[in-house]
C-alpha cells in the first residue's frame, strides 16, 4: 500500500469517526429531552445515518487491516541464524527446524509484505522421487495473495521461493515440483558427518530453553493397593520426566499420595483397637487393602465405631500427636508396598500427598474470599473459571459444612507449586475423565492471578486398560486386578517365552534373570506406550510377549541382534572409532541412506514428543528404525565369511551404521523406561 494511500484510507477513517460521533451526541440530546413528532421524525432519521456511518466505518476498518497484511514489517523480524559450514554442526541438530528457518528467510525474502506467511514442512514419504522433506507453503501463501487482490499461483509462488532460498550445506538441490510443491533433496556429507558426531560422542539431546516442570503422576491412595489403574499413569508420567530430563530441563516428580481424609478416622480407631501397642511395636499389617476393608465394614455398620471414627478424625486434623503418629505408621506401611513396584518398574518419584498443602489452604481460601472470587452456592463457596459465563462445573473450594475438597487441595497445590517451587510447566497424568476439573482448574487459577500467561497446566490425559473381552480389565471374580500380581504374572510368562525359545540354554543364570526382567516389565511398559494414550487399550500378556511386529521382545530382540554383530565379528568400539578417523563415514548403499536418513530424525521425534506429550510417537519411529535396519542388513553385508565360517571381510563403515542405530535405539528404549540387555 503506497503512503498515499494509507493516508487516504486513515483520513476517511477519521472523518467517519467524527461523523458518528457527532449523530451520536445529537442522538443523546433528543433521547434525554421531551420528543415531540418532529423530534421523533428527526431521530428517525438520525438513527438511520448513524446505522449507515457505523457500516462505512467497519468496511474501511476491515480495508485497513487487510492493506496491512502487505505492510512491510522485515525491519521488526528477527533474521534466522542459518548453518552455513557442516563441520560446525553437532550430532544433536534438528534438522526439521533448520529447514523452517531456511525456508522462513526465502519466504520472507521473496514476500518482504506478509506477515507470519506459513512454513509448512513434511517428510516426502517413501517415494524417492519426491525427496526427502516437501515445503508446501507455496499454496496457502497463493491464496493468502489473491485475497488481497494479488494475482498469482502455487507453481508461481514455490518458483519465487526457490530463487530466494540461501544455499545450505544440509541441503543438495530443491526441485518445484506439481502444483508447487518444493521437494528437498539432503546433502548426503551432511548427515555423515552428524552420525559420525553420534558415533564419537554419544546420542545428545537438541538445545531447548530451561523450564521447571513438575510432572504429577501415579497418585495411589494410601490404605489402597497399586491396582491396573494405576499402571498407566505410572508409566506415561515416567516416560515424560526421562524426555525431559533427557533435553535437559529441571523436573520434579511428584506423587500426590490420597493421604488425608476422613478415611484415616475409621482406619486408626481399627488400628487402636487391633493393635493397642501400635505405638511401642510396629503392628503386623502385610495386607493394608484387608485391614481397610475391615474397618470400612465395621464404619456402615456400627455405629459405635462409627462416631469414634469421626472423633479420630477430629483429633487427627488438630493435630493431636497419638492420632498423628497413628496416622504416619498406616502411610509408611502404604509407601513401603508402593516403593516395591515403583523399584521393580525402576520409577523415582518424590510423594507429596495431600497431607502436604493442609497446612497452606486456609491462607489460600482467605485470599480468594478476600478478593471475591468465591461466590456461595446452597451452603458451598464455589469458584466459576469465568463469572461471566458460568461455563462448565465450578470448583467446590469450600462445603456447606466448611471442610475442604479435592478442589481446594488442587489449587492450593497449584499455588505452591508456582510460588515455591518456581515452575514453568505444570503436567497432571490422569484418566481422561479428568479433563474437565484441570480446565477449570486452569481457568480459576488464572482467573485468580495464580497462573501467569507463560506458565501452562497441561492435562495428560490417558484411556482404559480393558481386558481381552473389550470390557474394564479385571480379574474372573470381578475385582480389580492387583498391580503386583499383574507384574509377577509378567515375569512368569516372560520366562515361559525365554525358555521356549531355548535362551535358558545359552544365557548364564544371571543372563537369563536380566532377560527377563527386561521382557516382562519392557513389555508392559512399551504395550501401553505405544498405543495413543487417550485411547482405551487392550491388555494382552500373548500380544505383548510376540517377537514378531511392534513389540518390546521385538525390538528388544533387535536391539541385542545389532549389537552382537560387532562382538561376532570381534571389532571393539575404540577399533570402530580408529577406522572412522581413516576412512570417515560414508553412506553408499542406498538402504545405508535410506537409515542414515531416518537415524537423523531423533531430535525431531524427541522435540515433538516433549511438546505434545504422546509417546506413542516415539515408539512409532523406533520401530521404523527396527524396519528400515532390517532392510538395510537384508542387502548389505557388514561381515563376510568363507565357507568354513572364517571371517575373510569386514565392512567397517556398515559397522559404524550398526553402532549408530543400536545407540539411538537404547536412547529412545531408556527414554521410555525400557531397560536393553547385551545377551537375550
Amino acid at each position: 500500500m503506497s503512503e498515499f494511500d494509507e493516508k487516504s484510507l486513515l483520513e476517511r477513517t477519521s472523518k467517519a469517526e467524527l461523523e458518528a460521533k457527532s449523530i451520536e451526541a445529537e442522538l443523546d440530546k433528543l433521547t434525554n429531552g421531551d420528543l415531540s413528532s418532529a423530534v421523533d421524525s428527526r431521530l428517525d432519521q438520525l438513527l438511520v445515518e448513524n446505522e449507515k456511518l457505523k457500516h462505512r466505518l467497519a468496511i474501511i476498518e476491515s480495508a485497513i487491516k487487510a492493506e496491512s497484511n502487505l505492510t512491510p514489517k522485515s525491519e521488526n523480524r528477527k533474521r534466522p541464524k542459518l548453518i552455513t559450514d557442516i563441520s560446525s554442526v553437532e550430532g544433536n541438530i534438528c534438522l526439521l527446524d533448520e529447514l523452517k528457518n531456511i525456508f522462513e528467510l526465502a519466504i520472507t525474502s521473496a514476500y518482504p509484505n506478509l506477515v507470519d506467511p506459513p512454513i509448512v514442512l513434511t517428510l516426502s514419504g517413501n517415494n524417492p522421487k519426491f525427496g526427502d522433506y516437501q515445503c508446501n507453503s507455496a499454496m496457502p501463501i497463493s491464496h493468502l495473495l489473491k485475497s488481497m487482490k494479488v494475482s498469482t499461483n502455487p507453481r508461481e509462488v514455490a518458483n519465487n521461493i526457490l530463487n530466494k532460498t540461501p544455499t545450505s550445506p544440509l541441503i543438495e538441490r530443491i526441485e518445484v515440483a506439481g502444483a508447487g510443491f518444493l521437494n528437498i533433496y539432503l546433502n548426503k556429507k551432511f548427515a555423515e558427518h552428524v552420525l559420525n558426531c553420534i558415533l564419537q560422542y554419544g546420542v545428545s539431546p537438541p538445545p531447548v530453553k530451561k523450564e521447571k516442570v513438575i510432572v504429577d503422576f501415579s497418585s495411589p491412595n494410601i490404605a489402597k493397593e497399586m491396582h491396573v489403574g494405576h499402571l498407566r499413569s505410572t508409566i506415561i508420567g515416567d516416560s515424560i520426566c526421562r524426555i525431559l530430563e533427557f533435553l535437559n530441563h529441571d523436573v520434579l516428580r511428584l506423587n500426590h499420595l490420597g493421604d488425608w481424609g476422613t478415611q484415616f478416622g475409621m482406619l486408626i480407631a481399627h488400628l487402636q483397637e487391633q493393635f493397642p501397642d501400635y505405638k511401642i511395636s510396629s503392628p503386623p499389617i502385610s495386607d493394608l487393602q484387608a485391614f481397610y476393608k475391615e474397618s470400612k465394614k465395621r464404619f456402615d455398620e456400627d455405629e459405635v465405631f462409627k462416631k469414634k471414627a469421626y472423633s479420630c478424625v477430629v483429633q487427627l486434623q488438630s493435630g493431636q500427636p497419638d492420632y498423628i503418629a497413628a496416622w504416619k505408621l498406616i502411610c509408611e506401611v502404604s509407601r513401603r508396598e508402593f516403593q516395591k513396584i515403583y523399584d521393580r518398574l525402576d520409577i523415582r518419584i518424590i510423594d507429596r500427598g495431600e497431607s502436604f498443602y493442609q497446612s497452606r489452604m486456609d491462607a489460600v481460601v482467605k485470599e480468594l474470599k478476600d478478593n471475591g472470587f468465591l461466590e456461595e452456592d446452597e451452603g458451598r463457596l464455589i469458584m466459576w473459571g469465568n463469572p461471566d459465563t458460568h461455563e462448565g462445573i465450578p470448583l467446590t473450594v469450600v462445603k456447606s459444612d466448611g471442610g475442604y475438597t479435592y478442589d481446594t487441595s488442587d489449587i492450593t497445590a497449584i499455588k505452591q507449586r508456582v510460588n515455591e517451587e518456581k515452575g514453568d510447566r505444570f503436567i497432571y497424568v490422569t484418566d481422561v475423565g479428568q479433563y474437565t476439573h484441570f480446565v477449570t482448574i486452569d481457568a480459576c487459577a488464572r482467573r485468580a492471578g495464580i497462573l501467569k500467561n507463560s506458565q501452562k497446566l497441561e492435562h495428560v490425559g490417558f484411556g482404559v486398560v480393558l481386558g481381552e473381552d473389550k470390557k474394564k480389565f479385571k480379574t474372573r471374580s470381578g475385582d480389580t486386578v492387583k498391580l503386583i500380581e499383574l507384574l509377577d504374572e509378567g515375569l512368569k510368562r516372560s520366562l515361559d517365552k525365554l525358555v521356549e525359545k531355548g535362551r535358558d540354554k545359552v544365557l548364564t543364570p544371571e543372563e537369563l534373570k536380566k532377560a527377563q526382567e527386561a521382557v516382562a516389565y519392557g513389555c508392559i511398559k512399551y504395550a501401553d506406550l505405544s498405543h495413543n494414550r487417550v485411547n482405551d487399550y487392550i491388555f494382552s500378556f500373548d500380544k505383548m510377549l510376540d517377537d514378531k511386529g511392534n513389540t518390546a521382545v521385538y525390538l528388544l530382540y533387535a536391539v541385542t541382534r545389532i549389537r552382537s554383530i560387532a562382538r561376532n565379528a570381534q571389532v571393539s568400539e575404540t577399533k570402530l572409532l580408529e577406522e572412522v578417523a581413516k576412512s570417515g563415514f560414508k553412506l553408499e548403499h542406498v538402504t545405508e541412506w535410506k537409515l542414515g536418513k531416518v537415524l537423523l530424525r531423533f531430535p525431531e521425534v524427541i522435540l515433538k514428543v516433549a511438546n505434545d506429550l504422546y509417546l506413542h510417537s516415539l515408539c512409532e519411529y523406533l520401530y521404523e528404525i527396527s524396519c528400515t535396519f532390517t532392510e538395510f542388513y537384508d542387502k548389505c553385508y557388514c561381515i563376510q565369511k568363507d565357507k568354513t565360517g572364517n571371517i575373510v571381510n569386514i565392512s567397517y563403515e556398515r559397522l559404524m551404521l550398526c553402532e549408530v542405530t543400536a545407540k539411538v535405539m537404547e536412547k529412545c528404549l531408556e527414554i521410555l523406561g525400557i531397560k536393553t540387555v547385551s545377551k537375550m
